[in-house]
């Protein structure tokens, strides 16, 4: 089982780092709420709420 995260550093609002770190913080902190057996996938999204990447398991 891998876990996949994909984000167009290009593509965040503001500053790419802050970014990130906000993306990770909430990502990691949610990953509870998801069956990781199921292979679960999502869209990720930046401060602005655009789509930026994804993240998967499988």
């Amino acid at each position: 089982m891998k876990f996949t995260m994909e984000i167009d550093l290009d593509r965040v609002a503001g500053d790419p780092t802050t970014e990130l770190e906000r993306i990770l913080r909430y990502w990691g902190g949610n990953m509870r709420h998801y069956d990781l057996a199921t292979g679960p996938s999502a869209e990720v999204s930046d401060s602005e709420y655009a789509v930026v990447g994804t993240w998967r398991i499988g």
